[in-house]
């Protein structure tokens, strides 16, 4: 209050001075328009004394004056002045360089009017002149820009002054109202009149605009007005309990409605002022109990008196702003808390009118904007709140659908508005998922509406080809979530007799999708991922739950089968690609159900061989369902994407169905079997029968990881036990079947390559070595470390011999381009096991292995024998290629012959276990002589072959050997002993180099030699 009287005061002591200062700057700027013109009127006058073709005309070099284009006349020159000359001994300064005029530009043609007041008389043709300078000296209007003399000069002092006036008017209220001079009624009755008397200065402003030429005059008086007339009956009504409640209230609404009308006069001050005044009288208003019904209505005349303003303004932001306000104060409505049925429904009548009629008018000029959606977004969402708080009582559930109608019907005038509808579809499933313990009528009958409204707007743009991609993902959205939700709220698939009416609505519901996919079939457009296959999905999505709901768990997959077989009847009609992608959705689907469907983990089990023997008819049936669709899609879509794929699943879907039906024992074999069927009938359809083969190879990974494994353990000595073997029973029922059908696709493959046909004969070949060595492990029944050390050589033994037959009958029975490769491998893996197993890791000399008793009948003769064997034949081979690797091969021999010379020695004193006693000082003068005796073997046999590696061989042997006698022997003697062996070792290597120079004197030239000279 004491503001509006500070205002009052300062309005009867200091607005005349206001007014003054304004009119003083009025007369100021026409002062100098006048002078303006006095000037020009001169040089008129000028102009038509001076003589004709004046100096401004000369100058020109045209008849025509330059005053009509605004340019001022040259003044008279003046008078030259004389200058002093210059001092006979200074240079006279250069003539000045003549500046050549620039050239007029060309000269406008005059106005009509222009030439029309030179026609007429002088005293006329001033009045012209005026009013045609008044046009020319228009100059544009300057771009705004920061001018601090204009703000610092002349506009910040003027509100400073006026700030400073206002501040001592306070301070002279204040001290009446201290003092006690000025009552509450008097206030208020000051604050109407001071109110009454601003707006019809406001008025006075207007009407004499002419005078005062700044319309900011009289908008700070309408505001002023407009506020102290609030401030008014605020304080007449709550401030002093002057008047009522209701009385104030009405007070307040009609300063609302007149700071309206009056900005239609004034400008945006009042309108600024209705905003806010008329949103927080409300507020202002002290009562009890609010008249909800009421001040609903009230806020939507304001709100939508605003929103009319701001149209017809041309101010859009003002019904913006207002929808805001109207916005914001239902939701404060609603944080109040409503109660009552009047109540709800006029707060959802006002929510109605904001989200759905105001946005509408809103958009009926500009168009939509994302204002109105925000909007009408918003009122959905407290629409949805308001149902809620109330129970989800009838009244609030038809409000809500009234407001989505409203927003549906406004996306039909304006299609940039649909999105208003789409989330009022989402807010409405939000409601009914929340919707807690609905009746099944009252529940059917809402969502009957809904869909109405939300699928039935959608699908008519559809008909009038005015559908877009909102639209659709609407129904498709829409349906499937209605669809889910009222499934949890009454549905369940444990209940196989579900109820008839949830059954029938989720298939009424699969009709809006279905129907718009429907129209975009018929209308033979190219179909999109983004706007059919959402439809597509959502059909069956429903269909496949309403299916699913009357029958028994186990019969999912055959459900999900036929509808996936109506997707490929699609396909089989046209074929896009969200066709394509729609059926392997189905098909997926399918899969799914068929997983998590029971008795799965026991059907699953039987593709293994587990699980027992006991046919079911039902997992045949729910196997062979699934069959059906993927050979379906197999055939529809002979291309090389999806073939493939489906024929493979087709092969795996197949197997588990015949799974079901024969034991674990026979599963490898009919793998093995349909894939060379398929590849004899449909060797097309390659990843067919590649899936059956490659399920027939998997039956044999694990007897084969078995044999692996041992075997990789052996190669760091761990005996190769015959527990690591295959099994007759791996052999015949998982390794044969693989083998049989590789050998089959070698044989009937499309055109295989000479690699992948000699790829799969080497991995038969390997898969039939490994079974012959599983059964010859078998056969000797080698099952434990104490059985290894007692039989593990002879063992091997007989497998190295074994290997050398095979090489010397493939040396006479293979093909001739097969004979070679034949030959080899065996001779070399039978070389290659006795050097690692026998020779380093298992050798007698220093591990427990049994030799047998006898000392020239062993199995070290026979070990050796073999390896001696296969380096013999092995060594003509390498002679063909290069003498290195004959030579590499008798160093081999002779190193044999040599440990063969030691095991048996050795043997001789400790028994079949060499390893059972240490060596003796008569075992090592042996050792030694031994040595010679080979060496002198070997310089003889040399001799006698003349082969220069034996000799080198038997001088290596023999030096070791004296070595051994001079450093080991002797050293461990003395006396006699000491005396006669260093006889014995001389005597010897005097008869050696006796016998091998005959030997080098009576021997041809060494061929090996010849051919290694340079």
């Amino acid at each position: 209050m004491e503001g509006l009287l500070i205002l009052f005061v300062l309005g009867i002591f200091f607005g005349p001075y206001i007014l003054i200062a304004v009119l003083w700057g009025k007369v100021g700027r026409l002062q100098y328009q006048l002078d303006r013109v006095r000037d020009w009127v001169n040089r008129r006058q000028y102009e038509t004394l001076a003589p004709e073709q004046g100096p401004v005309s000369e100058a020109t070099g045209t008849g025509k004056s330059t005053v009509d284009r605004g340019v001022t006349p040259a003044r008279p020159a003046e008078p030259e002045v004389a200058e002093p000359e210059p001092e006979p001994d200074e240079p006279s300064p250069p003539a000045p360089e003549t500046v050549p005029e620039p050239e007029p530009e060309p000269e406008p043609e005059p106005e009509p009017e222009l030439q029309a007041a030179a026609a007429r008389p002088y005293a006329a043709r001033d009045t012209a002149a005026v009013e045609a300078v008044e046009v020319e000296t228009v100059e544009p209007k300057p771009r705004r820009q920061f001018d601090f003399e204009d703000i610092f000069g002349r506009r910040l002092p003027i509100w400073a002054g006026g700030i400073a006036l206002a501040i001592a008017g306070i301070f002279l209220v204040r001290y009446s109202i201290e003092a006690g001079l000025i009552t509450p009624s008097v206030r208020v009755v000051m604050s109407f009149l001071f109110g009454v008397a601003l707006i019809g200065g406001a008025e006075a402003a207007y009407r004499f605009e002419n005078r005062i030429e700044d319309e900011r005059v009289r908008q700070a008086l309408a505001g002023a007005g407009i506020a102290t007339l609030f401030g008014a009956f605020y304080l007449a009504g709550t401030s002093y309990g002057l008047i009522g409640a209701t009385a104030a209230f009405v007070g307040l609404a009609a300063v609302t409605a007149g700071a309206i009308a009056l900005s239609f006069r004034f400008g945006l001050p009042c309108a600024v002022l209705g905003l806010v005044g008329g949103f927080a009288a409300p507020v202002l208003v002290e009562s009890d109990s609010a008249n909800v019904p009421l001040l609903a209505l009230y806020l939507a005349l304001v709100t939508g008196g605003l929103a009319w303003t701001g149209e017809k303004q041309g101010r859009r932001w003002l019904g913006y702003a207002a929808l805001a306000v109207g916005l914001g104060w239902g939701l404060f409505l609603q944080l109040l808390g409503v109660e009552g049925s009047s109540d709800l429904a006029a707060v959802g009548l006002y929510l109605v009118v904001l989200g759905s009629v105001l946005p509408a008018f809103l958009a009926a000029r500009g168009g939509p904007n994302p204002l109105q959606l925000a909007a009408g977004g918003i009122a959905t969402l407290q629409m949805a709140v308001l149902v809620g708080n109330a129970g989800f009582a009838p009244l609030t559930w038809g409000l809500y659908l009234l407001i989505a109608a409203g927003l549906a019907a406004l996306g039909w005038r304006y299609p940039g508005l649909r999105a208003g509808s789409a989330i009022a579809a989402f807010i409405g499933l939000w409601l009914m998922a929340l919707w807690p313990d609905p009746s099944p009528g009252f529940y059917t009958v809402v969502a009957a509406t809904m869909t109405a409204i939300f699928c039935g707007m959608p699908l008519f743009y559809e008909t009038r080809g005015d559908g877009g991609l909102l639209g659709r993902a609407q129904v498709a959205i829409f349906t499937l979530g209605l669809g889910a939700i009222s499934y949890v709220q009454f549905g369940s698939l444990d209940n196989i007799s579900g109820p008839a009416m949830l059954v029938a609505a989720l298939t009424a519901l699969a009709a809006p999708p279905l129907a718009m996919f429907a129209l975009r079939w018929r209308s033979g457009t190219a179909l999109a991922f983004r706007d059919d296959l959402p439809l597509l999905g959502s059909g069956y999505a429903l269909l496949l739950l309403a299916a699913l709901m009357p029958t028994a768990a186990w019969v999912a997959p055959a459900v999900a089968a036929a509808l996936a077989l109506g997707i490929l009847a699609l396909l089989w009609r046209r074929t896009d690609d969200v066709l394509v992608a729609a059926s392997w959705s189905g098909v997926g689907v399918m899969l799914f159900a068929l997983t998590v469907t029971p008795d799965f983990q026991n059907e699953i089990l039987r593709l293994f061989g587990e699980g027992g023997f006991d046919p079911m008819a039902i997992a045949i049936l729910r196997w062979a369902a699934c069959c059906v669709p993927l050979l379906a899609l197999g055939a529809i879509r002979p291309e090389s994407t999806s073939r493939p794929l489906a024929d493979g699943l087709a092969a795996l879907v197949a197997y588990g169905a015949v799974a079901q039906l024969l034991p674990g024992e026979a599963l490898a074999w009919f793998a093995a079997i349909a894939g060379v069927a398929v590849l004899a009938l449909r060797s097309e359809r390659f990843a067919g029968w590649g899936a059956l083969t490659i399920i027939a190879a998997l039956w044999a990974v694990a007897p084969l990881a078995r044999w692996f494994v041992a075997g990789g353990l052996s190669l760091t000595g761990e005996p190769f036990l015959a527990t690591g073997a295959m099994s007759p029973r791996d052999l015949a029922l998982h390794l044969a079947p693989v083998v049989a059908a590789g050998l089959a696709i070698a044989w009937r493959a499309p055109e295989p390559t000479k690699i992948q046909r000699a790829g799969i004969l080497a991995l038969a070949g390997i898969a039939a070595l490994i079974a012959l060595h599983s059964l010859y492990k078998l056969a000797w029944g080698v099952d434990s470390l104490f059985r290894f050390e007692r039989l593990g050589l002879a063992e091997r033994t007989i497998w190295e011999a074994l290997l050398v037959a095979a090489a010397l009958a493939a040396a006479q029975f293979a093909p001739g381009r097969f004979a070679r490769p034949l030959r080899l491998g065996p001779l070399a893996a039978a070389l290659a096991h006795f050097a690692l197993y026998t020779l380093l890791l298992h050798n007698p000399l220093y591990s427990v292995q049994h030799v047998g008793p006898t000392p020239f009948a062993n199995w070290l003769i026979a070990a050796y024998g073999v390896a001696l064997a296969a380096l013999v034949l092995l060594r003509e081979e390498a002679g063909r290629l290069h003498a290195h690797g004959r030579r590499a091969i008798d160093v081999a021999m002779m190193a044999l012959i040599s440990l063969l010379a030691v095991s048996l020695l050795r043997q001789i004193f400790s028994g079949s276990v060499l390893t059972a006693s240490a060596i003796g000082q008569t075992e090592s003068l042996l050792l030694s002589l031994l040595g010679i005796a080979l060496a002198l073997g070997f310089l003889w046999w040399g001799s006698h072959v003349a082969q220069r590696t034996w000799r080198i061989g038997s001088l290596v042997l023999m030096l070791g050997a004296v070595l051994k006698v001079f450093l080991i022997d002797a050293a461990g003697l003395d006396g006699l002993l000491r005396v006669a062996s260093f006889m014995a070792l001389g005597f010897s290597l005097i008869g050696i180099g006796w016998v091998y120079s005959r030997q080098l004197r009576r021997s041809a030239p060494d061929p090996e030699a010849l051919q290694t000279a340079p």
